[in-house]
């Protein structure tokens, strides 16, 4: 068993932080809960740690457990957080500097709450942490035809949705 320092933990977790955030956000629609998200996985990868053969593999190792742990959420509770998500831009931003991206940003969430927790888990997974279907199977527990085939079926259903906006807003 290999020890490692507490300072190499924290180093860790600090790095993370911000990744597994953004996309524990994605997963669950709702900043609070992401951020109690990322703290469980991250005490339970702290835990695992002197565990853990080469710290490398301690990223897979926290989103694989946050992953796990938001599916517990939607397996065993009534979900009911679906509104929650704050799209604002960054504190301190100009709104009207960003109002194109922001309004894409709103349309983006709106569209990504009506997808399956698997599709979203997989596009967060595959896009926001830019991991590969082979590592996002992996994560999810899943063969690397579910991760596609997800990955497929939630950008079809982006893409109808943005071609039924985009032929829905032409007013001729």
């Amino acid at each position: 068993m290999r020890q490692t320092s507490e300072a190499e933990y924290s180093e860790f977790a600090q790095s993370v932080w911000p990744q597994l955030y953004r996309t524990a956000v994605m997963i669950v629609r709702d900043r609070q809960l992401a951020e109690d998200l990322v703290q469980i996985a991250l005490v339970k990868t702290y835990i695992a740690w002197p565990r853990l053969r080469e710290t490398g593999k301690a990223g897979a190792y926290t989103r694989r457990v946050m992953v796990n742990v938001a599916h517990d959420w939607f397996r065993k509770r009534s979900w009911t957080h679906e509104d929650s998500v704050n799209t604002t831009t960054d504190e301190g931003a100009p709104v009207g500097d960003h109002s194109a991206a922001l309004v894409d940003r709103v349309a983006l969430a709106d569209l990504l709450k009506t997808l399956p927790l698997g599709q979203r888990s997989v596009l967060a997974l595959r896009f926001l942490d830019d991991l590969s279907v082979q590592e996002t199977a992996d994560i999810l527990n899943v063969t690397t035809g579910t991760v596609k085939s997800q990955t497929a079926d939630a950008l079809a259903a982006l893409r109808s949705h943005a071609l039924f906006v985009t032929e829905g807003s032409h007013h001729d």
